[in-house]
């Protein structure tokens, strides 16, 4: 009997030359993505490991010349190609001016081709201060905002280091409602001593007031965050195991309630509401990233795809961009393998998985090579992959054992 591997994948192993044209016609004409980073926050949350940074005063006049100046300098690189989304992510977005996001969606809308639908998201919190600037921000041109919530419980919000409590956040989700034809908002669960009950409960309320979409995290400890001093100490104790996996269950379970379905390992939304945005990440898209700490991935017109990241620090960056241009610290051309293993990292995540013609489009490699055909069957056979389609999906039991399992699918 054929493996499932064999089943999979007989049918590609496209030659390396076909491969290396696909990818750069594909490439060359897909839309790209937009990242602009805004490393500011009012405060640093205990489990935030994000390059943000408080700053008692920021030169937003600066930051927001050196922003268009990056903006400019890699519009030039990637041609005048069609542009399909732009996220303003953080650090806290709306706490820049909304003048400087209107300046960056005119700009990025006149050296690329938006798409008639573009999606364009701006990152903000439930705080009274930020609310009252959302309709300038509507008005700038951002048609998606995304609200960091992350809880309802009173005291989840308090040990979260959030500087809103739960009316503020419903206030603003009604608000935002009423301005953004798209609303998202982020909760976090798997929080010290969360009952099952406690969070159906809390999720249920969220769900009735969202959102056509929602990104629903479970809590991790990052190396070098507050939480994770705390942790190392004792000071507290988070889910895990089959604690965990119940929770896991519980959120997908509730959200298909109202509607809402997961199409990646920590989003739901109704149908046709996906972040276009994040899809381009998942995807393995090309997308360009600006501002402190920004990273992106770009094709070049000799089929080169480029990996670079900016300098972290605020005001090195903005220094480097005064002088240079730009604050790229590094940039290197990705190799095949690379490629091929940043493409199934991400698209396993979601939950229509990966079609190996588009992995080997964007490596350039046949896709028998870049996995472990037997690991792969292995995989299978414990219920944690399938093929659906043509295409390799990651079941529900695979989804909760991404990291060990990527590691050992790939060759």
């Amino acid at each position: 009997m054929p493996s499932i591997a064999g089943a999979g994948i007989r049918r590609l192993g496209f030659a390396a030359l076909a491969a290396w044209t696909c990818h750069m016609r594909t490439a060359m004409h897909e839309p790209l993505a937009l990242y602009i980073h805004w490393p500011f926050c009012a405060a640093k949350c205990p489990y935030c490991d994000f390059n943000s940074h408080v700053r008692d005063r920021v030169d937003q006049p600066a930051f927001a010349a050196a922003l268009r100046a990056e903006l400019a300098r890699e519009a030039a690189r990637a041609d005048r190609r069609p542009l399909a989304s732009i996220f303003f992510g953080g650090g806290t977005p709306s706490l820049m001016a909304p003048a400087t996001a209107a300046a960056l969606i005119e700009d990025a809308t006149r050296l690329f081709d938006p798409l008639p639908d573009i999606e364009i998201t701006l990152e903000a919190n439930p705080t009274s201060v930020e609310r009252e600037k959302l309709r300038d921000f509507r008005a700038a041109g951002v048609n998606r905002v995304s609200l960091g919530v992350q809880a309802l419980d009173p005291s989840a919000l308090g040990f979260l280091g959030r500087k809103h409590d739960a009316p503020e956040a419903i206030r603003a989700l009604g608000f935002a409602r009423e301005i953004f034809p798209r609303v998202s908002f982020d909760l976090i669960y798997a929080r010290p001593g969360q009952a099952e009950d406690a969070w159906r409960a809390e999720l249920r309320q969220a769900l009735s007031l969202a959102a056509d979409h929602l990104s629903l995290y479970q809590l991790t400890i990052e190396p070098g965050t507050q939480f994770a001093t705390l942790h190392a100490r004792g000071a507290f104790a988070l889910p895990e195991g089959d604690e965990a996996a119940r929770l896991y269950d519980a959120t997908a379970d509730e959200a298909a309630r109202f509607g809402l379905a997961r199409y990646e390992v920590s989003n739901y939304a109704q149908p046709g509401a996906e972040s276009r945005h994040n899809l381009a990440y998942w995807r393995y898209g090309d997308y360009l990233g600006i501002g402190a700490g920004a990273h992106q991935r770009l094709t070049m017109p000799d089929g080169t795809l480029l990996a670079a990241r900016r300098h972290r620090g605020p005001e090195e960056w903005l220094a480097r961009v005064a002088r240079d241009g730009h604050a790229v610290v590094e940039e290197e051309a990705l190799t095949p393998r690379d490629r091929a293993r940043e493409a199934l990292l991400m698209g396993l995540r979601l939950a229509e998985g990966i079609d190996p013609a588009r992995i080997e489009a964007r490596s350039t490699l046949p896709f028998a090579e870049t996995v472990d055909p037997r690991m792969l069957d292995a995989l299978a056979e414990e219920g944690l992959l399938a093929w659906r389609g043509g295409r390799l999906v990651a079941t529900d039991a695979g989804l909760l054992r991404l990291d060990a399992l990527l590691p050992a699918l790939l060759r």
